[in-house]
């Protein structure tokens, strides 16, 4: 039977499908509505199954608030051209603002949900896949909650490559959205001093001290005096007994230089700030509260929000593709695949 244009018409706004790929299907189900969108499903399910091994760790990240609860997630596709298509931006939006609203356990139960038009995000992932024409993928998600005094702070950098949710007590959202801005500047992956694992702490020393000594060897090639080892990396490591001999011993020192005894108070909380310094490269490394707040780096964000009489409470923060292997592809190879050479 001859298809009509406003049959083709219908189809294509009910999937999503291309002129050409709606109208075969229409004419091979004898234009029956139903039937042809079934086949376009099948299709779409064939096309994605074929791309499932591809890796996809271009895309975006999404933001959305529901009242107290903020959804972070990230969306894969093969290339950063598709991260841009309208599409693909839609869906990133449409699965941050379900989840929000949803809350689910983990990505079987994300992909469960489903939108206004009743159509689950796993089809929805399957559909695009086969309408934009590569891999595209729902990585993870993260809940983030606060009480009605809290407030989110919500920022997303570079395009939304990285996206990052704070949650703050005793600041506005306009503070709370700058230490968000800071998390996506320098990455810590932890709140708190508390949260490394000794073992991380000790490798990361390690590794600290192993550059120091390689630097060292460069400065004894021109004569520089050598650089000091750190003893220790973290607060986690800096127990009652060790900052107690640390005063002691700089009492010693300041003794020894014939400091007046009455100004060693004046200069003992000075150097023990040094000495927690340089034995905490681990938490300026990795934790948030320890870091030099960008917005002023003379005082790290733990003392910054101090002085604002305001406390960060958490955070959550993804760099697109972050831990995925990429593929090695050159750029004449994505455009041909954008259009639909290979």
């Amino acid at each position: 039977m001859a298809v009509t244009a406003a049959q083709v018409k219908e189809l294509r706004e009910k999937t999503g499908a291309g002129i050409m790929d709606a109208k075969k299907a229409l004419v091979e189900t004898d234009g029956d509505m139903e039937k042809a969108t079934e086949l376009l499903r099948e299709k779409g399910i064939a096309k994605a199954e074929k791309k499932a091994d591809r890796v996809a760790a271009e895309g975006l990240t999404g933001i959305a608030v529901k009242g107290n609860v903020a959804a972070l997630v990230e969306i894969n596709s093969e290339t950063d051209f598709v991260a841009k298509n309208d599409q693909f931006v839609a869906l990133v939006k449409e699965t941050a603002e379900l989840i929000a609203a949803n809350k689910p356990a983990d990505n079987d139960a994300a992909l469960a949900l489903k939108n206004a038009e009743g159509v689950a995000l796993a089809d929805a992932y399957v559909h695009a896949t086969a309408t934009i024409g590569e891999k595209i993928s729902f990585r993870r998600f993260a809940l983030v909650e606060k009480t009605d005094e809290q407030h989110f702070g919500t920022y997303q950098h570079n395009g939304g490559r990285i996206g990052v949710i704070t949650v703050l007590e005793g600041a506005d959202e306009s503070l709370a959205k700058s230490v968000a801005m800071h998390v996506a500047a320098m990455h810590p992956t932890v709140l708190s001093y508390t949260e490394l694992a000794p073992e991380f702490v000790h490798d990361e020393l390690a590794q600290i001290n192993h550059k120091i000594e390689q630097d060292n060897e460069s400065r004894a090639m021109v004569d520089k005096p050598a650089l000091p080892l750190h003893q220790y990396g973290s607060k986690l490591q800096l127990t009652d007994e060790i900052i107690a001999k640390a005063e002691e011993d700089i009492k010693a020192e300041l003794k020894a230089e014939g400091k007046p005894e009455k100004i060693w108070d004046k200069i003992l909380p000075g150097k023990m700030g040094r000495f927690i310094l340089d034995n905490t490269k681990v938490d300026q490394e990795y934790t948030l509260l320890a870091q030099l707040y960008v917005m002023d780096d003379s005082k790290t964000v733990e003392e910054f929000l101090k002085s604002e009489n305001a406390q960060v409470i958490n955070f959550a923060r993804f760099e697109v593709g972050e831990g995925i292997e990429k593929a090695e592809n050159d750029f004449a190879a994505e455009v041909a695949a954008q259009a639909g050479m290979n």
